[in-house]
């Protein structure tokens, strides 16, 4: 590999401590020259990322921009986020357990976005980040949003809907059990706060997706998911369909997610009878789990209550191991 030959004003970055709109110019012709992000270059972006405190704004579209090309565009197979990679960013942007800057939250999601498929642990680490936003009140979860400790504000609400519903995300169609049950944490944590009123649409809409899996349907990829949300944003918004959703109960997200020609087409893709027979394989276990989840602090939450009634009231079959726990809700 032919070493780059950096201009001398990358050293007159690192010692004025500061990146300017100048700066991203150069280096944009210098790395992007080639239509190749290599590993020094990689490299070199990360420690001026890490040594200049002073940063504009196309210093943090370009860095996002060049590291994702780096982890996903340039991978093998292409949009794949290996394991090795996957470690490499953690190790990069993990400050005893938490990432500092916008830039690197930004860059965090964005993988998960651009990515096909990501190894679990990287989504897993995301979500960490909500969760210590959330719970301490501190880092760059809220942008320019002030952030309250134990209060699930707006910008958390955005940034956890923007995890879950990545593209691809951990390799998953519907919301993982490990995506459930950081909800599940958030909603242990904040369940007497004065949570943003999209806190409860998310965690409902979210949890009713892993439910429908559970039970055996076969839900939407997430992709279409998001397609659905951004039409629904378009018209009624998301406020409403949650509405319809919720006063319809359990038939209500049902309908809500019914087959259409794109999961008919994913269906006939994959083959029907293996994604329902995957479904099926899965059921007791998670059904289980639920079962031990929901009220696992000594407390049903009105979230969990909701969920509850909606199986009760709505769902055709409930899990033997869901039954004592549907009817101590009544």
């Amino acid at each position: 590999m032919t070493e780059v030959q950096w201009p001398s004003a990358v050293d007159s970055i690192f010692r004025k401590n500061e990146i300017t709109p100048e700066d991203v110019l150069m280096l944009r012709r210098t790395v992007f020259g080639d239509a190749h992000v290599g590993d020094d270059e990689a490299e070199l972006i990360f420690r001026l990322n890490d040594a200049c405190t002073s940063q504009c704004d196309e210093w943090v579209e370009f860095f996002v921009e060049a590291i994702t090309d780096f982890i996903v565009v340039q991978a093998d197979p292409e949009g794949y986020v290996s394991e090795s990679n996957a470690s490499w960013l953690i190790q990069r942007i993990n400050h005893d357990g938490h990432v500092q800057t916008q830039s690197e939250l930004d860059l965090l999601v964005k993988v998960l976005e651009k990515a096909q498929r990501s190894p679990e642990r990287l989504v897993a680490f995301a979500l960490d980040q909500v969760k210590f936003g959330v719970l301490e009140g501190e880092g760059p979860v809220g942008r320019s949003l002030a952030l309250e400790p134990g209060v699930v504000g707006e910008a958390e609400v955005k940034l956890l809907r923007r995890i879950l519903y990545a593209f691809g995300g951990d390799g998953n169609i519907a919301i993982s059990r490990a995506e459930a049950e950081a909800l599940f944490d958030l909603n242990d944590a904040t369940q007497e706060a004065d949570n943003h009123p999209d806190w409860s649409d998310l965690f409902v809409k979210a949890v009713a997706n892993f439910l429908m899996a559970a039970s055996g349907y076969v839900v939407p990829a997430r992709e279409e998911a998001l397609r659905r949300e951004k039409w629904l944003e378009e018209r009624d918004g998301v406020s409403g369909f949650m509405s319809q959703m919720l006063a319809g109960g359990l038939r209500g997200i049902f309908e809500a997610y019914k087959r259409d020609e794109e999961q008919d087409r994913y269906a006939r893709l994959f083959g029907r009878e293996n994604m329902i027979a995957e479904s099926e394989k899965i059921n007791a276990l998670e059904a289980d789990w639920l079962a031990t989840r929901i009220g696992r602090d000594g407390l049903l939450h009105e979230n969990e209550k909701a969920l509850l009634s909606f199986i009760r009231d709505e769902s055709p079959e409930i899990h033997p191991a869901l039954k004592q726990l549907v009817e101590s809700a009544a």
